[in-house]
């Protein structure tokens, strides 16, 4: 029985912060491509019958990539903070994400193997 509440040890509380923190963090990078692409969509007008004002033209586009940008590199961040944080590779780890015994994972990559010596691992989340 104590196997399945290994899930609740409070030495696992960092690692279930830096999860939810890197899956908010996912969710935002995918409303921010999507606000992206809508973006990308809509026309420009490319001639104008008088030159706008100093400060005047549409920024909007500018901040949404400079939000993904953001976004990926935060993502990097976390992502690379949770694979330090996790105690062993090729296997999951149960953490509590709310709602009963979560997973999180660095998994070896083996689609896409790198020279000997040196691994590429793929974090998983499994809610």
């Amino acid at each position: 029985m104590s196997v399945n509440l290994d899930y609740l040890d409070p030495a696992l509380l960092p690692l279930e912060e830096k999860v939810e923190a890197y899956l908010s963090a996912k969710e935002d990078l995918q409303k921010a491509i999507v606000a992206a692409h809508s973006r990308e969509g809509q026309p420009v007008p490319e001639d104008f019958e008088q030159r706008s004002a100093t400060g005047s033209f549409d920024q909007q586009a500018d901040e949404v990539g400079n939000a993904v940008e953001n976004l990926q590199a935060d993502l990097a961040i976390l992502r690379r903070e949770i694979m330090e944080m996790l105690p062993v590779r090729d296997e999951w780890v149960k953490v509590n994400l709310g709602y009963g015994p979560s997973r999180v994972g660095a998994f070896r990559n083996e689609k896409n193997p790198l020279p000997e010596g040196e691994d590429e691992y793929i974090l998983r989340v499994v809610q």
